[in-house]
């Protein structure tokens, strides 16, 4: 990121995130497989922390490092991702975090994302939406019930599985009309 602050884009989709390098977890896309991998604690503090651009953490026994990426695209492109550090994204479980800085608390809205393949997600610790299977990524294939973006901060969280082949992930809010919400700024870091 060349920024300290990223608009989200004419859609309204989140280009800015921290993503930690793919965990191996085998081939784990059912719903069921996928809830129970979301609820195992492969690192400390993993759905508490705001990592930094290189922080590092101990998962199985291997140091993995947490990547500031932005995109110019609507989607971020795991697999691309991990091809670049040298790291398969096949039977992996990848954790990404964002930061979404609100000018004043905006109730009545949605979290909607797509993934490839399965993926569960939070808004500031609540657990609000998951899609499962071997999927390909559809925008705003999964929707959460209406939540209430407070004023300042909202910490994104998700964890996204892959069986094999490509994997990518999207996310926007939509407005109290289901209109993309705009307005508010994404940072990595809870103090921006």
């Amino acid at each position: 990121p060349a920024s300290a602050a990223k608009s989200p884009d004419a859609d309204g989709f989140l280009q800015r995130w921290l993503i930690l390098e793919p965990i191996p977890i085998g081939h784990k896309q059912d719903e069921n497989a996928s809830k129970a991998a979301v609820k195992i604690e492969y690192f400390a503090n993993q759905f508490t922390v705001v990592p930094h651009d290189g922080d590092t953490v101990t998962a199985g026994g291997t140091n993995l490092t947490w990547h500031a990426v932005d995109t110019t695209r609507y989607n971020v492109n795991l697999y691309h991702f991990g091809y670049a550090l040298n790291k398969s994204s096949a039977g992996v479980i990848f954790w990404a975090v964002t930061v979404v800085n609100c000018p004043e608390e905006i109730p009545n809205v949605r979290l909607a994302i797509g993934s490839n393949a399965s993926s569960v997600w939070w808004v500031n610790g609540q657990e609000v939406t998951g899609i499962y299977g071997d999927r390909q990524t559809v925008i705003d294939d999964g929707v959460s019930k209406r939540l209430t973006l407070k004023k300042g901060p909202n910490v994104v969280r998700c964890a996204i599985i892959n069986g094999s082949g490509a994997t990518d992930f999207c996310a926007r809010f939509l407005d109290a009309d289901d209109k993309p919400l705009k307005g508010f700024t994404v940072t990595l870091s809870e103090g921006k």
